[in-house]
């Protein structure tokens, strides 16, 4: 493999754009010649030598978004893309991204975004000036949620305050619009869990940030392909992956458990010590109910974390290229671009 030449050896730092799409037909197609070329305004009024490259990553789309960043890489020497054989998700296309900006292109710097603009390009040139000033790592941060309803308002709160009282990181209107070095990337690179969160594996690596907020517009156009019930799978994966805390809810509702059992049984004797009926029956019930579904909830959680080491020990890639892709790459690197 021969990879493309470094900063120093071109004279000038790369900027790569990692932008993963899914079913983005109608966006893209206008969204991405504009991110870039906003994008080469910004950073080319810094430093004007800076050379600047869009990476989509097609995770595997089910609709003419493949055929669109063909037409797209047709038309501009500055957009390129990598696509999956089927949906592995976001988090393997950033990964995908990250490794073939860095490994393949030689990146100095690489910024993660959305496709629909709503995360603005302008605030690149900001993320680009504070990486030209030292910083290795850049966080776009929302001032608020935008237009999202309440419920996925309520919703985001819930998973940020649960994940930060189980993990211990901070991540309230934490977005994965991010700027990364190299060194910053490469070592997100070398964690090799399957089960990743980007947003968790940076604050873990504990690299010193810089925060620039943000104002979230509309989305240019279409819906978000992420339902209620992928947003709630999503989370419960990310804190199971980043904390054992709900393990520890086991032994919580154990010990709630046996305090219901001890209140009951107490309360069982001091009606037979008066002479009182007890209600078997309805004890009875009641005990089943709670420690069913103790039990049940308890194994629920049991098995989420052994399903996740499941996934761990089968060793699996985190993603499939298409073959097609991975010939041109080839090319490319054998042309030096």
């Amino acid at each position: 493999m021969a990879p493309t030449l470094k900063a120093c050896e071109r004279g000038a730092p790369l900027l790569v754009l990692i932008v993963p799409v899914f079913n983005e037909q109608h966006v893209i197609r206008h969204t991405l010649p504009r991110i870039l070329e906003e994008v080469r305004i910004e950073v080319q009024s810094i430093s004007s030598d800076a050379q600047i490259l869009l990476l989509a990553v097609d995770d595997g789309s089910n609709d003419s978004t493949r055929n669109v960043l063909i037409d797209l890489a047709k038309r501009s020497e500055g957009i390129r893309f990598i696509g999956f054989t089927r949906n592995f998700g976001k988090e393997s296309a950033i990964l995908a991204g990250l490794r073939c900006s860095v490994v393949r292109f030689n990146a100095d710097v690489v910024v993660v975004m959305d496709c629909d603009l709503q995360h603005p390009p302008k605030v690149v040139g900001v993320m680009w000036s504070e990486w030209r000033s030292g910083c290795q790592l850049v966080e776009a941060v929302k001032r608020d949620r935008g237009s999202e309803g309440p419920l996925r308002r309520f919703s985001a709160g819930l998973f940020y305050r649960t994940f930060s009282r189980s993990s211990g990181f901070e991540l309230a209107q934490d977005t994965d619009f991010k700027l990364l070095d190299r060194n910053a990337a490469l070592l997100v690179l070398e964690l090799g869990e399957r089960n990743r969160f980007f947003r968790g594996i940076v604050r873990w690596l504990g690299i010193a940030s810089v925060k620039v907020y943000i104002d979230v517009p509309p989305r240019e156009a279409g819906a978000s392909v992420w339902s209620l019930t992928d947003l709630a799978l999503y989370a419960w994966r990310n804190i199971t992956a980043f904390s054992s805390a709900p393990l520890q809810l086991v032994t919580l509702f154990g010990i709630g458990g046996l305090t219901i059992g001890f209140v009951l049984g107490f309360k069982a004797l001091w009606d037979w010590w008066f002479g009182n009926a007890v209600d078997g029956f309805s004890t009875v019930i009641l005990l089943q109910v709670i420690f069913s579904s103790l039990l049940l909830i308890s194994l629920g959680v049991i098995g989420s974390y052994i399903a996740a080491i499941y996934d761990e020990i089968k060793l699996r890639p985190h993603y499939i290229l298409h073959p097609d892709d991975l010939e041109k790459m080839a090319e490319t690197e054998r042309l030096g671009k």
